[in-house]
């Protein structure tokens, strides 16, 4: 059950943010020195099993240039050092009730690619983004085949323009994960030759406040 603590996060995640996104490739600079004002646009939870690292798909919305960016940003939330994964730390955090949390890239952290590839498949079921024990309807996985085997391992990472593209070890082969970063309502352009294996699609909220929808994650073969 993904809990929702109603409580303080020093510094917060958005302020932990605007320090991190700059350092992306995949960030659009506005240029001219102008830092990044990134606002929650949208995202949900999943679970992780063994209660222990807190999962979230994290949308924000960068309003700091002309023309507003929606990323997403999948955070992994833990209580000690995630071993090997230096690189993905996006900052420590004091939690209101939790205490100290090491916040990652999520899509670095073993835990959450398995959770994700897991709602692919059909095997997760998402979570409201700011409530417990509640699930989110909006946030939809498909798989091109029933029964995609599982469970998923990291291979590799590797950060492009657009995406995050994580090799995964599964028991059918090596399929490769895109975390899309720059969120585009569907539908969008695809250029890629490999098949699509399966895809999550969810909501975020545009500076206008209306919905737009599109894809979060793609598998391809």
């Amino acid at each position: 059950m993904a809990v929702v603590h109603r409580t303080t996060m020093t510094p917060g995640k958005l302020e932990l943010l605007a320090a991190w996104l700059p350092t992306r490739s995949w960030y659009r600079d506005p240029g001219a020195g102008i830092a990044p004002q990134p606002a929650r646009a949208g995202g949900f939870r999943l679970d992780d099993p063994q209660g222990e690292v807190g999962i979230e798909f994290m949308a924000v919305t960068d309003g700091a240039g002309d023309r507003p960016v929606t990323y997403l940003v999948p955070l992994t939330y833990r209580g000690a050092p995630l071993d090997g994964a230096e690189q993905a730390l996006i900052g420590t955090s004091e939690h209101g009730v939790l205490g100290r949390r090491w916040i990652y890239d999520g899509a670095h952290d073993p835990v959450l690619v398995e959770r994700l590839y897991a709602l692919v498949r059909g095997g997760a079921v998402p979570q409201a983004q700011s409530e417990s024990d509640t699930p989110d309807p909006t946030v939809t996985g498909w798989s091109a085949e029933t029964g995609l085997p599982g469970p998923a391992s990291i291979l590799g990472v590797s950060d492009g323009p657009d995406t995050t593209d994580v090799l995964l070890r599964t028991p059918a082969g090596e399929p490769t994960l895109s975390v899309r970063r720059v969120l585009l309502p569907a539908p969008e352009p695809d250029d890629s030759e490999a098949p699509l294996l399966g895809h999550v699609t969810a909501e975020w909220t545009r500076p206008d406040g209306t919905k737009a929808r599109g894809r979060y994650a793609v598998v391809r073969a």
